[in-house]
């Protein structure tokens, strides 16, 4: 399946967001596609004109050499604007051309529009040893805003025979029919009937032709084409050319088959109606070994399960940076993985030819869900590999718990708050007094903290830095700050301070709390001397 837009949103403010970000039309058409089992294989965008080739996951292992290329027209080949994008790929070993087109426009210009068609075909060259022009390939699609109009008849009959359906009196003035018989370039092309209405130009918003001071005459602008590649004989053939009409019965046995051509009419956000084809193509044979095959478990119920064997074929253009993919079914593109492995070759069996690797825990997804694997190759651009779909059924991750307090102390003394600070000389007596600090703790019990009366640390013994307003709390606080084995020393008259056991050199201190009062920048009584310093009638009291 593939996906063609014309004249889509080029302003540089765009574009810019489309070159960091992935554009939204890709994302709409993933997002729309993706739950049918359709992955995005490739795309190309050139200014307006968009591509992208879809498939089916089970058919992406055959799907090789894929490559992409854009030519521009416009300005005389400068400018993006016209031209064409197109996208190659062997499909069951038989090669496949989509080229989308934006020719130049108006009634005057078919000329025009075949040169740009042919430069576009000249200049379009792919690497490889088959199939390295356009025309080259096995089949090609050919579709886009091709601009070719209906001549010699004026616009009032026109929207006669629109109006009472008698389309086939437009064919044979369109200038694309008309040029099939006359244009070298387009001998093997084919179109379905055009049986439904020009799909140019609208007003936008209605199904009404175009009613503005240009009133531009309907037209049939956007087409899909196709031609199959003549079957080459080896012996020279004395037998005059055959007709157009029959080139299409010499071939190599591919075959196409149209199943619908058709416009859509509810659609109105542009001057012209979207149109879509369904094809059959045929092949004589098929290419359908992968050139990876997976072994791995039907459901994967734990991570030992996780073990993945592969098997490469001989003529796999294997690299380093190859890697396996787990993808849940209905992923979008190739790096819409869940998690990922190198495939690297140290595991390996060489009787069986197997190798083998593992997913490890963290890649793996919890729950259940429905999951495939694909093998990405870095030399081909493509996914070489997948498995059928299996189950992976692995048990949730319980939630992390939060750390708990296993202390038996009280509510009260949670809201004890330590301090750590480097040892320090006490402050000189013959300075002046010393603000206390103000610290935040990261406690989970932070809420609980009333406004404390920080101070710091001495290390002087026998003087009364900071006697306590509430003496009857002191031993709890100091069975909180010292080691199990030490024992509290409540009558002290100064904290009571212990080295904290993780960290060398750090003092712990114990701070005391103050009473029901306690609000920063309460004045207190006198005796809440700051350390270091005179008695003071105020002191400071950090409100935590």
């Amino acid at each position: 399946m593939h996906q063609t837009l014309q004249e889509v949103n080029s302003m540089i403010n765009k574009r810019l967001k489309d070159a960091i970000f992935t554009d939204q039309w890709s994302d709409l058409c993933m997002d729309t596609l993706s739950p049918f089992g359709y992955v995005l294989v490739t795309s190309q965008r050139m200014q307006g004109v968009f591509l992208l080739v879809f498939a089916k996951y089970y058919h992406l292992p055959f799907l090789r050499g894929v490559q992409t290329e854009s030519t521009r027209t416009g300005l005389g080949g400068y400018w993006g604007n016209k031209g064409g994008v197109s996208a190659r790929m062997a499909i069951f070993g038989h090669m496949v051309c989509f080229l989308n087109c934006h020719l130049p426009a108006h009634m005057e210009n078919s000329e025009q529009r075949m040169e740009d068609f042919e430069s576009i075909l000249q200049q379009q060259q792919f690497e490889g040893q088959s199939a390295n022009g356009v025309l080259d390939h096995d089949v090609v699609f050919w579709f886009g805003d091709l601009n070719f109009r209906i001549e010699a008849l004026d616009m009032h009959f026109v929207k006669l025979s629109i109006d009472g359906n008698k389309l086939s009196t437009l064919w044979e003035k369109d200038q694309l029919n008309m040029a099939k018989e006359s244009e070298t370039v387009l001998e093997g092309f084919h179109e379905g009937p055009l049986k439904f209405p020009p799909t140019y130009k609208f007003d936008v918003g209605t199904n009404t032709y175009d009613t503005s001071a240009k009133k531009r005459k309907p037209a049939w602008t956007d087409r899909i084409l196709w031609k199959i590649k003549p079957f080459e004989s080896a012996v020279p053939s004395r037998t005059p050319p055959l007709k157009r009409s029959s080139v299409a019965q010499l071939t190599s046995g591919v075959t196409v088959t149209q199943h619908s051509y058709r416009s859509h009419m509810e659609y109105l956000t542009s001057d012209h109606k979207p149109v879509s084809a369904i094809f059959t193509l045929r092949f004589p044979y098929k290419v359908d070994l992968p050139l990876v095959q997976f072994f791995v478990e039907d459901e994967w119920t734990k991570v030992s399960d996780a073990i993945v064997k592969f098997r490469m074929a001989a003529s796999f253009p294997r690299s380093s940076w190859d890697w396996i993919g787990l993808y849940k079914v209905g992923f979008r593109h190739h790096k819409d993985y869940v998690g990922y492995v190198w495939a690297k070759q140290e595991d390996s069996d060489s009787v069986k030819q197997q190798c083998q690797v593992a997913f490890g825990e963290e890649t793996l997804p919890k729950g259940s869900g429905e999951y495939i694997l694909g093998y990405y190759s870095n030399n081909m651009s493509t996914i070489v590999g997948v498995t059928e779909p299996f189950q992976i059924m692995l048990p949730s991750s319980l939630p992390s718990s939060s750390p708990s307090d296993s202390s038996d102390y009280s509510s009260e003394d949670d809201s004890t708050l330590v301090l750590l600070r480097p040892k320090s000389r006490s402050p000189s007596p013959g300075k002046a007094k010393q603000r206390g600090r103000r610290s935040r703790s990261r406690s989970p019990a932070l809420p609980k903290l009333q406004a404390l009366n920080l101070r710091p640390h001495s290390r002087e013994k026998g003087k009364d830095r900071s006697p306590s307003p509430r003496v009857g709390y002191r031993a709890k606080r100091e069975r909180l700050m010292c080691e199990p084995d030490e024992s509290p020393i409540s009558s002290a008259p100064h904290p009571h301070t212990c080295a904290s056991p993780g960290t060398p050199g750090i003092e712990v201190s114990a701070p005391e709390a103050l009473g029901d009062k306690g609000i920063a920048g309460e004045k207190k009584p006198q005796e809440n001397a700051l350390s270091g310093g005179k008695a003071s009638g105020e002191s400071k009291a950090a409100g935590l």
